[in-house]
């Protein structure tokens, strides 16, 4: 994940300080507030001076064609337009070159983006716009989800509230980028900040219940399913298993793709031999629900063995969930 510096948040330097303090520890992106203003372009055209990184800009304007000509003037790497604000209809030309992005407040569906389905991504505010310091709203994780779900090929950026806790959470979740302010330069320094953003030891606010798949989005048969139900629910959840459950939703197993390999191996090639308490792992590693990101970190770190998925249950062992962490790994490589 990128992490995209909101260079308006250090208000105890100057510009120029803050460029090269940034450009000296390597941060990916850096964010551009346009709140209806062209001057900020013109420090884009300073920014390009001091050096190289890519620039991330955030237009909130009711007529985004009045940036239109500065855009080809002054190109950018990412533009974005708030769609909440807009008055005109939101119709970038073609030859403004950089990745086109359209941001939603917290409460805004992320069907917004239906319209724009010819952007690259979307930037979801997870606090208030413009108001630097606040804190994370968890009802985007799920906004995250379901926008991931609908439009897979697109990035998803996050801006507001990315602290350390925030930051691991987004990762684990495939997030493109987000972006922090206050948190970046409210610490100590900004080497000191960006280890906050990136390591793996977190002080914890929210629980796993705030950020799992829920068990209505993940792959999850009865004990009487037949061998294609597993088959089939296993491919069609993409994630390499399936979660087996009773009436009442106590988790009875998991099936893995190791699982049936094992199974394919015990019966030469004939599923049909076996039953589904047969091929199933009865006691998978799990998860509680309540528990914090510390708590799962520290879990994690006990096994001898790498952990790809985690059901998430309750403390009565009824199944609520499941925690994938292929987007984090996949970010480690």
């Amino acid at each position: 994940m990128r992490i995209s510096a909101s260079i308006y948040s250090d208000k105890k330097r100057d510009l120029s300080e803050t460029i090269r303090d940034l450009a000296a520890h390597h941060v990916d992106l850096l964010h551009v507030d346009c709140n209806d203003n062209p001057s900020v372009f013109e420090d884009i055209k300073q920014i390009r001076k001091w050096c190289n990184i890519p620039v991330d800009l955030h237009i909130i304007t009711k007529h985004p064609s009045k940036y239109y000509d500065l855009l080809r003037e002054v190109p950018v790497e990412y533009v974005t337009f708030q769609l909440e604000d807009l008055e005109e209809d939101l119709e970038i030309p073609a030859d403004i070159t950089g990745k086109k992005g359209l941001a939603i407040i917290t409460p805004t569906p992320v069907e917004a983006f239906d319209q724009f389905q010819d952007f690259d991504f979307i930037l979801i505010m997870a606090t208030i716009p413009g108001q630097s310091g606040g804190v994370f709203d968890s009802v985007n994780f799920k906004k995250i989800r379901d926008f991931q779900k609908k439009y897979p090929a697109k990035s998803v950026h996050v801006d507001g509230g990315v602290n350390g806790e925030v930051s691991f959470i987004l990762r684990n979740m495939g997030v493109h980028t987000s972006v922090s302010g206050s948190y970046l330069f409210n610490a100590p320094s900004i080497g000191h900040a960006l280890m906050d953003l990136t390591k793996r030891n977190v002080n914890s606010q929210f629980l796993v219940r705030d950020f799992m798949i829920p068990l209505s989005e993940a792959p999850v048969i009865g004990e009487d399913a037949s061998v294609l139900e597993v088959l089939n629910g296993i491919e069609s959840g993409k994630l390499g298993f399936i979660l087996v459950t009773n009436q009442t939703s106590d988790l009875k197993g998991l099936i893995s793709n190791a699982d049936i390999r094992k199974s394919l191996i015990r019966t030469r090639g004939n599923l049909n031999q076996e039953s589904i308490s047969e091929m199933m792992n009865p006691e998978p590693l799990v998860i509680r629900e309540t528990a914090t990101v510390n708590d799962l970190l520290q879990q994690i770190k006990k096994y001898a063995f790498p952990i790809l998925y985690l059901p998430v249950v309750d403390q009565e062992n009824k199944a609520k969930g499941i925690l994938t962490f292929v987007n984090l790994i996949k970010g480690e490589i």
